[in-house]
């Protein structure tokens, strides 16, 4: 049975999936910069092999997550490079392909953009990260240090178990102990407190990033209504283009509502499917009350209808 839940197992392939299996991988991917290229292993293999072996993971998250932002630079820059050469293809063509082109263009242009200041969000993530491993790196010398004077005491109680020193040690010993502890301690709460601010900082601006591409996608498919798409038999003649004031307007009413978009205002909400404790013991409070009011109130109908009567 697969664990859907966890990266550490294969995932199930999900409803969609089977009605609708995955394309084939793109023609485009390259073997030498891809997932499986040398690039990416020489990436995975070199980041965070040096500095304290405390940090060399998290050095090693914050490396592949500084490629990642490489990658969305090139992605950026080629998306706008793709606005610009299909507004250049369509000016060429009929009045209304030429128009509808250029306002696509201009849409998915402003997705390169989009994904700039995406990239500039995503690095407070990766910033944030960063400020961990530097904490871990400054508490590996004191784990360092326990541990040398607990093997130079194990030694010395092998050598020489009479040895003074060993006392010394001992007392040097608890007091490395002592700075190791408040060190662990400030690293724990450090990283709960960093680990949620980066993810906040990720997750806010995927959140944006997502919700202004679907705001994008819409008004796309409302210029592309205004194509006519009829077919025509040859010597026929399409009828006049009247669609250039539609098109500006589309163009308007995507770049109000990007200009107006807000965390507050996002459409897309999680459902969960549990709840807080607390929240379930409050509708057990008010499931309570609601109880007891219409007792209450059922009591005060039994001894009314008497005196009516």
């Amino acid at each position: 049975m697969h664990r859907t839940y966890s990266l550490r197992n294969t995932r199930a392939p999900t409803a969609s999936q089977l009605q609708s299996p995955p394309p084939p991988p793109a023609s485009t991917r390259s073997r030498f910069f891809g997932k499986g290229g040398i690039v990416n292993s020489i990436r995975r293999n070199t980041a965070g092999q040096f500095g304290p072996e405390l940090s060399r993971k998290l050095s090693q998250l914050v490396k592949i997550e500084k490629n990642l932002l490489r990658g969305l630079e090139v992605v950026a820059n080629e998306r706008r490079d793709v606005a610009k050469q299909l507004s250049l293809w369509g000016e060429d063509n009929d009045d209304d392909v030429s128009d509808i082109t250029d306002k696509l263009g201009v849409l998915i242009y402003e997705i390169g953009e989009l994904e700039d200041q995406f990239i500039d969000r995503y690095d407070q993530y990766r910033l944030t990260l960063k400020s961990i491993r530097d904490i871990e790196g400054s508490v590996q010398p004191s784990r360092d240090r326990k541990d040398r004077i607990t093997d130079k005491i194990a030694y010395l109680k092998y050598k020489d178990p009479q040895s003074p020193k060993i006392v010394v040690l001992e007392q040097e010993l608890v007091r490395a102990e002592a700075e190791s502890l408040v060190a662990e301690a400030q690293l724990s709460n450090i990283t709960r407190e960093k680990l949620k601010t980066a993810f906040n900082y990720q997750f806010d601006s995927l959140r944006e990033h997502t919700e202004k591409l679907a705001l994008i996608a819409g008004y796309g498919k409302a210029l592309l209504e205004l194509l006519d798409d009829a077919p025509v038999t040859p010597g026929e003649t399409r009828p006049a283009y009247d669609g250039y004031e539609a098109s500006k307007q589309i163009i308007i009413d995507a770049e109000n509502a990007l200009a107006s978009w807000t965390l507050d205002h996002a459409v897309v909400k999680p459902t969960l499917s549990i709840r807080h404790t607390d929240e379930v013991y409050d509708d057990e409070e008010n499931e309570q009350e609601l109880a007891d009011a219409e007792q209450e109130w059922a009591e005060g109908e039994s001894e009314e209808q008497p005196a009516q009567a």
